[in-house]
């Protein structure tokens, strides 16, 4: 869950490159998209929405 997270982790995505995760001002980004909806339980997972598309490298 997002209360998992500190300043700084990395997180593997499914293509196998690495997101960055940043803690700021209490808001949280991964690389440089906004954590926007945080900690959807569903079913099958956890869905957390973001301002921006992130793009593998």
């Amino acid at each position: 869950m997002s209360t998992d997270l500190s300043d700084g982790m990395k997180a593997a995505t499914v293509n196998g490159e690495e997101v960055t995760i940043h803690l700021k001002e209490g808001k949280v980004f991964i690389n440089d998209a906004q954590v926007v909806l945080a900690d959807v339980e569903t079913d099958n997972g956890v869905i957390h929405a973001v301002n921006k598309v992130i793009m593998p490298a």
